[in-house]
């Protein structure tokens, strides 16, 4: 199992992931838009923030660091200290299964069931007792 800091910010991922490329001498391995989510996929968001990135990730050594914007309107729910998430990749569907399912037991609220999402993957999201967001994200390549 691999677990990855994840920093969630108030629209100012792409000044983000420059410092953060020049600093760690590295390209991000991959950036989506917000405009490139499918119709389908149930997340609206405005021609305003189309071009805000939905996810990014840098290796920087053997770790992976993530940087996304805040969705639409919730830019002022970030705020500096609690803007981190923690996102754990399990090495199979059922191992994301029990750890979603005891951060739940412990207290944990449920934000985001765990569902094969559009991207590919399997995910959820649980913010725990303590207020930290957990991203659970079983994925067959990673």
């Amino acid at each position: 199992m691999k677990i990855n800091p994840y920093l969630c910010l108030p629209g100012t991922a792409k000044e983000a992931l420059k410092l953060y490329s020049e600093v760690f001498k590295t390209e991000p391995d991959a950036i989506s838009y917000y405009k490139d989510v499918p119709a389908d996929a149930g997340m609206t968001y405005s021609d305003a923030a189309a071009d805000r990135v939905l996810h990014a990730s840098i290796k920087v050594g053997e770790n992976l660091f993530m940087v996304s914007d805040a969705p639409e309107g919730q830019d002022n729910t970030v705020t500096n200290g609690t803007n981190v998430q923690v996102s754990v990749h399990p090495d199979s569907r059922e191992d994301a299964d029990r750890v979603y399912a005891l951060l739940v037991a412990g207290g944990g609220k449920a934000t985001m069931p765990m569902a094969d999402a559009f991207w590919g993957d399997y995910f959820g999201m649980v913010t725990d007792r303590f207020g930290v967001c957990w991203m659970i994200n079983f994925s067959a390549n990673y």
